[in-house]
């Protein structure tokens, strides 16, 4: 009975059991959903074979890192692979061909005869006749099927030039040496060919310009023992004085009778040691000229984004490029050797640091160029075709891609609308969102800009704090160093926003929803850069195009991909396939750019700190690099083990340079990368406007070239430090110092070492010749100059006067930076004494003068270049500078 009771209970608990379970069931269903997670976009997940739902894949952190790493190195392999492969095709026998050892020949000789500084034997005679003497031999091999003509020219003229702030220069019988290759009947118009042989003092100029010149002989030599003859002729200019700015280009282009029949030309220079040289300015317009490197060059390297840059006069340097294009109004092409911009101007600058091949590379495309030229019926008629710019850029070398500015307008303005069009349809699509999809693209357009602009203030300040503690220039010998301090930087601070941003303002969002949003935030801002810098006209915008399209393109590819699966492996391969062609691309361009501007740091005085400069340039690279990877932040789970490693990279880096681990500078003979310092021996005197020595003072003037001054020289040399730093003469003009070019504004901290007066035993003579009273309140004052082969003018009118014409240039004068004028004087050998006058309109007499004048004499050769106490200090400079010193006197007086 017992046992009956028990099961009658359990009966009734399990069928009140059931009630219960049947009551939670349709509690259950009368109950609201729980709100799924936001999925306001097109990345609906996928459903499984047997139609359930299933969630996309999410993109694991390790594999997002390990990939884009990856895809990077593997671009800068490529790109590193590109930029030293010299030679893409072999030689082919038949007709006459540039023979590089015969090149390395000619370059072996001029730079044996040491340095080739203007007005000195070495440059006026040695040099001079052994361009005439290889120059007769190649005419007694030439063929009957061509003349040869050569004329040494020994011009004398002045003119002014914007570079540098402005000055003007005079020239008083330099050399030029020209040659002429033409038809035996002759020829009307002409090519020219370009290059020099002086070098600047205390260097052997191999590569700026003698292998140039070496190139040019022997393109001389191959052309003339050609059996076919040309249509036009082909003008070699050897020219003996362009580190004195230009000066010989100038005298040939306005002087010699012959320029008038040049059509174009060819100028061939030199940024650094060897390597490639690269096509970095054409026309003025005439995309003829460009068409015809694209045509003939062999090894083609050239880009429209460094002609953009070189122009807009952010590199400190000019070529005879502007005196061709400004003095004879003719087009041309300017190429330069870039590598190694290290040791360029310095005592390394020897033939042996350059490569056969290089040798080889320069002279097959320019003689193929110039053989074009020389047969084109373009030539005669090139005021046709010169109409517009051209966009420009070769293809990892192997190619040039080059079409019309307007062209290329016309292809971003579709581009940049395709671009619009289809984000306006994911915006406006559908439209019961557009609220919503207009503020989250927005939001993400907002969190990029502000990643961006976070990033680079953060890595400016620690450019900033690395300045300020002494340790710029800790990656100038080793420049992976920049990568891992401000590289690694700059990637820690772009993760870490957009993970704060992902974590507490996306906290509830669909990541994959998400990583689109972003994608189509980027694609924004190219495309609105596509616009603008296509509006101002620049040809660069080309870049811009190249990350709307291939983006794009990769968009719509992996689309479906990306909606129904999710971030895949097949989706990382497909993306990177899609990003390979941009992403190359600028690893290759970035990678010519920092190898032009990095050794240019070493050089550029002592006011630009070069660590926030190239701080800059480094979170450019990385914002460009991370536009179509920022996406992938917002698809991978976690940033954590990234951005620890980034950080930790960088903040190690920070301290190895903070402790003084990575000296600035290198005395390797292999790949020296030496500080750059000048010493000039001075002598002043200071006269007042009686004539009477009212100062006097002598010393060793100082001046580092780069942003560290002498701190790294001071240890070895005690006596210079900042004790003796230069006192500027604030009432004479350039502060009374002797500066060879007007680059004050670049050097304002230089040092001035006390040391006994020189007695140079040619001393300058300066004397007044006359002063006249002309009409209009002026009044003329004559003078007579001589003395070495370089000296320099600076002339300060006083307060309530003006220089209102001179006999030098087209008589305008044209002040330097800070209001005063320069005048930059050197002759050949046997000059005569340099006459010149200047007028002044004063409104009312001055009792202390209305003007004050000063010449500096420099000896940069010869018994006076160096007295002994400058080559003891000389001596005791450590071996990783390379220092040129000489010496010099100043002389100012009042008029």
């Amino acid at each position: 009975m017992e046992r009956s009771a028990a099961a009658a209970v359990r009966r009734l608990r399990a069928a009140g059991g059931g009630e219960r379970d049947r009551d939670r069931e349709r509690d259950r269903d009368r109950r609201p959903a729980a709100p799924p997670r936001q999925d306001d976009g097109d990345c609906a997940p996928g459903k499984s074979r047997d139609g359930s739902r299933r969630r996309p894949q999410a993109l694991s952190e390790r594999r997002a890192a390990a990939v884009v790493l990856l895809f990077l190195l593997a671009l800068r392999g490529l790109a590193h692979v590109a930029h030293r492969h010299l030679l893409s095709r072999p030689q082919r026998g038949g007709h006459p061909h540039f023979s590089a050892h015969r090149a390395r020949g000619y370059l072996d000789n001029i730079t044996a005869i040491g340095p080739r500084t203007v007005g000195s034997p070495a440059n006026e005679v040695l040099a001079v006749n052994y361009l005439l003497e290889q120059i007769r031999a190649i005419e007694t091999e030439s063929t009957d099927a061509h003349k040869i003509s050569v004329d040494v020219q020994r011009p004398t003229g002045s003119f002014s030039i914007d570079f540098l702030g402005g000055f003007t220069s005079y020239y008083a019988n330099i050399t030029n040496v020209v040659v002429k290759l033409e038809p035996r009947n002759g020829a009307e118009h002409a090519v020219l060919s370009n290059c020099h042989f002086d070098s600047v003092p205390n260097t052997p100029g191999a590569s700026d310009d003698a292998v140039s010149c070496s190139v040019m002989l022997e393109i001389l030599y191959t052309l003339s023992k050609s059996s076919e003859p040309l249509q036009h002729a082909v003008i070699f200019l050897f020219n003996g004085a362009e580190e004195n700015i230009l000066q010989a280009s100038h005298g040939f282009i306005t002087q010699h009778e012959w320029a008038k029949s040049i059509r174009a030309f060819i100028n061939l220079e030199a940024a650094g040691v060897g390597g490639k040289e690269l096509v970095f300015q054409t026309g003025p317009e005439n995309p003829w000229l460009v068409q015809a490197y694209v045509c003939a060059a062999k090894h083609p390297f050239a880009s429209v984004v460094a002609q953009e840059i070189f122009q807009s006069g952010i590199i400190p340097a000019d070529t005879d490029f502007r005196i061709y294009r400004d003095f004879g109004n003719v087009p041309g092409i300017d190429l330069a050797f870039i590598e190694n911009g290290y040791i360029y101007h310095t005592k390394y600058d020897t033939s042996d640091r350059i490569l056969t091949d290089s040798i080889q590379r320069a002279g097959d495309n320019i003689l193929a160029v110039l053989k074009y030229l020389a047969t084109s019926d373009k030539l005669a008629k090139s005021f046709e075709y010169k109409h517009g710019n051209v966009v420009f850029f070769d293809v990892l070398g192997l190619f040039v891609l080059a079409y019309p500015a307007r062209v290329g307008t016309i292809m971003n303005c579709i581009i940049a609308a395709i671009a619009l069009l289809y984000l306006g349809k994911k915006v406006f699509q559908p439209k019961t969102r557009v609220i919503n999809n207009l503020k989250k693209f927005f939001t993400a357009f907002g969190l990029i800009l502000l990643s961006w602009i976070s990033t680079l203030v953060t890595v400016v300040i620690v450019a900033v704090f690395v300045s300020l503690i002494g340790r710029s220039l800790s990656w100038y010998t080793h420049f992976y160093v920049s990568v891992f301090l401000y590289g690694t930087a700059a990637a820690a601070k772009l993760i870490l926003v957009h993970t704060l941003a992902k974590k507490f303002y996306y906290k509830n969002m669909n990541d994959l929803n998400l990583g689109d949003v972003f994608f189509d935030a980027s694609l924004l801002i190219w495309t609105i850069a596509l616009a603008v810098i296509t509006q101002i006209g620049l040809c660069s915008a080309f870049i811009c195009m190249l990350w709307v399209a291939f983006p794009l393109l990769t968009k719509l590819m992996i689309h479906k991909e990306f909606r129904q699966k999710g971030a895949t492996i097949k989706f990382l391969v497909l993306y990177m396939l899609g990003m390979f062609v941009p992403y190359l691309y600028i690893m290759y361009l970035s990678w010519t750019i920092f190898e032009m501007f990095t050794p240019i740091m070493g050089r550029s005085g002592s006011e630009i700190p070069p660590d926030i400069v190239l701080a800059g340039f480094i979170v450019a690279i990385t914002m460009i690099l991370s536009s179509y990877f920022i996406n992938f932040i917002y698809l991978v789970k976690s940033t954590k083990l990234t951005l620890i490693t980034s950080t930790a990279v960088s903040v190690v880096t920070l301290i190895l340079v903070c402790s003084g681990i990575f000296f600035p500078y290198s005395s390797d003979m292999a790949n020296p990368k030496p500080k750059r310092v000048f010493l000039q021996h001075t002598s002043r005197r200071f006269h007042d406007l009686d004539g009477n020595l009212v100062k006097s003072d002598s010393g060793i003037w100082i001046n580092g070239f780069d942003y560290n001054g002498i701190s790294h020289i001071t240890p070895h040399i005690p006596e210079i430090n900042d004790t003796i730093r230069t006192p500027c003469e604030e009432w004479a003009p350039f502060c009374g110092l002797p500066w060879i070019l007007p680059v004050h504004f670049m050097f304002r901290k230089n040092w001035y070492l006390p040391a006994p007066e020189i007695f140079p035993r040619s001393p300058i003579h300066f004397k007044v010749l006359s002063k006249e009273l002309m009409p209009w309140n002026s009044v003329r004052l004559s003078f007579e100059v001589s003395g070495p082969s370089h000296m320099s003018l600076y002339i300060r009118p006083h307060k309530g006067s003006a220089l209102s014409t001179w006999s030098l240039g087209d008589g305008t004068p044209v002040a330097s930076i800070g209001g005063d004028y320069f005048v930059f004087y050197s002759h050949g050998l046997h000059a005569t004494p340099w006459n010149f006058w200047i007028e002044l309109t004063a409104s009312e007499k001055h009792s202390d003068g209305i003007v004050s004048l000063a010449i500096a004499a420099h000896y940069f050769f010869g018994e006076d270049q160096k007295s002994p106490q400058l080559y003891a200090l000389l001596e005791r400079l450590p071996n990783w500078t390379f220092s040129s010193g000489w010496s010099c006197t100043y002389d100012l007086f009042v008029f």
